[in-house]
């Protein structure tokens, strides 16, 4: 049997890496992370989930929209006020998460190798890093592997990227501007996230977007009610156009001509038009794996294994979803495969959740999908306007859909957006997984006010439509 320094290395810190490098470690293998930043954590930590969702806490709070309901008007804070709220908030925030991170991986053993990675043979890496100005090398051998370095932002050479005026989310994380304006351009989760947030801040928005429709993977009731939202708040959305040309003036402020001959104009333009894989510098070409033309990896979709057995990859680098909670459960059943132990994975158990304001969620079948795949459903809605909880927060405008089959009554999905979405999510993802339906929803009693009634609401809803079950004799 072939000697190696470790029995699994995993390139890259972020979700998916650590959780399987956990995962390993509690098998009793020994494990190394491989990350060339300088404090663990990947793109979640440092400049994209953690960032964004912290922004977005500090943008609510500084902002008092959440009492929206109950004030003829929003007062804005002043810029500063606003930037150094953010800035402590991140600081705390992040500075606390790493350094769970780091106490982690030392109790589980695990060792950080802290240098870029590059494979130079199928169990063989050269890790190079920078040693007081110098450049050193050393190798480190390993059975298996997993690719898990993530994504960074696309940027195509149209875009005039500057850093300040023209910039992508990353830039937007490291240090949050207050622009009098501002375009977005890509009406996908990073950018309706940081759209919405601006807009919090009373920043005039307009979102471009290639596509027809945005958030195309979410059920079509949610999105409705969402872009209805959006209007209100007067959020402009350009869809099915793209950018033919973007000019900066003398400020440095970006004109954008779009396919349709419309210009616009803005202080500020964000570009989150995709994301590509960090793969360009990592030797596949040494080990025989190929990424696409966006620099994602080809797996399994049940191993997580590439095109060779032993290297494995999960997380953003493999493509959608691509968010933090998915990342980290695909890194657990990638170790759990490469050393042979049992795991169960069940169909409907990574539920989606984008944190715009407001938050949407969504596990399950669409009713769209349920419809495509012949199934007979019943639709509950529950609107947040029919609970007290709802009319106590002032969020009247959210809405909560479960889809039911006709035939066994039971829930094939639940889709959510408004006040505390990515959380309420979680009661439709265990009724769903442990084959709940709506019986079990009518039935229950929820705490008195709150916004999981509006499962009960919505199970009634859909109730006395449906056809009742034989008693038996």
């Amino acid at each position: 049997m072939t000697n190696f320094d470790y029995d699994f290395v995993v390139i890259g810190g972020g979700p998916a890496g650590r959780r399987a490098a956990i995962q390993a470690s509690k098998l009793g293998k020994s494990v190394a992370i491989v990350d060339d930043q300088k404090k663990i954590g990947g793109v979640s930590v440092h400049t994209g989930t953690l960032p964004s969702k912290t922004i977005r806490e500090s943008v609510l709070s500084v902002t008092g929209w959440r009492d929206q309901y109950f004030k003829s008007g929003r007062q804005r804070n002043g810029s500063d006020v606003t930037r150094k709220s953010i800035a402590s908030r991140l600081s705390t925030t992040l500075g606390d998460e790493v350094a769970v991170i780091d106490s982690q991986l030392s109790r589980n053993n695990i060792e950080t190798l802290n240098g870029r990675a590059k494979f130079t043979g199928p169990h063989k890496l050269a890790v190079s890093q920078s040693v007081q100005g110098k450049r050193t090398s050393f190798s480190v051998t390993a059975e298996k592997f997993l690719i898990a370095v993530g994504t960074k932002p696309f940027r195509p050479k149209h875009i005039p990227f500057n850093g300040s005026s023209v910039v992508d989310s990353d830039s937007i994380a490291a240090n949050m501007p207050m622009p009098k304006s501002i375009i977005v351009v890509g009406g996908g989760v990073i950018g309706l996230e940081y759209a919405t947030i601006f807009s919090t801040l009373e920043i005039p928005v307009t979102v471009v977007e290639a596509r027809e429709n945005i958030l195309e993977f979410i059920d079509r009731d949610i999105i409705s009610n969402f872009t209805h939202q959006l209007s209100e708040r007067g959020i402009s959305l350009r869809l099915g156009r793209s950018i033919k040309n973007i000019e900066l003036d003398e400020n440095d402020n970006p004109h954008v001509e779009l396919d349709d001959g419309r210009r616009l104009r803005s202080e500020m333009l964000l570009f989150t038009a995709g994301r590509v894989g960090a793969v360009d510098k990592l030797g596949l070409e040494k080990i025989g794996v190929e990424a696409d033309s966006r620099g994602r990896l080809t797996v399994d979709e049940k191993t997580l294994q590439t095109s060779q057995p032993h290297i494995y990859a999960a997380g953003d680098i493999i493509g959608f979803p691509a968010l933090a909670s998915t990342s980290m459960e695909q890194g657990r059943l990638a170790a759990c495969h490469a050393f042979n132990h049992p795991i169960h994975c069940s169909e409907h158990s990574f539920p989606l959740g984008i944190y715009s304001i407001p938050e949407i969620a969504s596990i399950g079948l669409s009713e769209d999908e349920a419809r495509a795949k012949g199934l007979q459903v019943e639709i509950g809605i529950a609107r947040f306007q029919e609970t007290s909880r709802g009319h106590i927060l002032g969020d009247c405008k959210g809405l909560l859909k479960c889809i039911f089959d006709l035939n066994n009554r039971k829930l094939l999905g639940v889709h959510i957006v408004g006040e505390g979405a990515t959380e309420l999510i979680h009661i439709g993802q265990a009724v769903l997984n442990l084959d709940g339906g709506i019986d079990y929803l009518s039935d229950t009693v929820f705490n008195f006010p709150t916004l999981a009634e509006a499962y009960k609401v919505a199970a009634l809803d859909a109730y006395n439509r449906m056809p009742q079950p034989r008693l038996r004799a």
